[in-house]
């Protein structure tokens, strides 16, 4: 559905963006240069519009007004909690000299040859590498933000990645305690 379908089912700009968030799809409405069209699917527009936000949204005029918007804020914190307290987490498992010569390389390749030599620099290499290697479980974040719960969830993001790293290679353990336990990106 196009967001000029929602507003013929009496959505507004603000509530999409509140209660649908970002669009299932994206793409041009026909070929070469032009607009881009979100489209947003039916199932799902249908089940928003059964929920007490869009109800409260839809009677206030479509301004979803402080109240809608928090609700809207606390479900999709909470739906992000728990996809991230219930999303495995794959470590790659690479024999340690493997592990060591990727890190290696990684640690190049960021610009850091020679900038952490320090004892236990292998270690750090080898984590930033695994971590790296996980990016991918960042996109669990998207949409939220300060206001909802955005800090607790890197933090637990953080915690169960860095986990997940400890539990396959015991030897960076202390390392991944470090990491976790620090709050910058998870």
């Amino acid at each position: 559905m196009s967001l000029e379908g929602l507003r013929g089912r009496g959505w507004t700009d603000g509530m999409v963006r509140d209660l649908l968030g970002e669009p299932d799809v994206q793409g041009r409405a026909r070929r070469g240069p032009g607009p881009l069209v979100r489209l947003y699917l039916l199932a799902r527009v249908e089940t928003v519009e059964r929920t007490r936000e869009f109800t409260v949204c839809a009677r206030a005029g479509g301004a979803p007004g402080l109240e809608a918007s928090r609700i809207a804020a606390l479900r999709r914190r909470g739906a992000v909690l728990a996809v991230l307290r219930a999303e495995p987490i794959h470590v790659p498992v690479l024999p340690r000299a493997e592990l060591e010569r990727r890190a290696a390389g990684y640690r190049r390749h960021v610009g850091g040859a020679g900038a952490d030599e320090g004892a236990g620099a292998l270690l750090r290499w080898q984590v930033a590498y695994l971590r790296h290697a996980l990016r991918s479980y960042d996109r669990l974040l998207d949409g939220l933000f300060a206001a909802t719960g955005r800090a607790e969830a890197e933090r637990l993001l953080r915690q169960r990645v860095y986990g997940a790293i400890a539990a396959a290679y015991p030897w960076l353990a202390e390392e991944c305690a470090r990491r976790s336990g620090r709050g910058g990106r998870p």
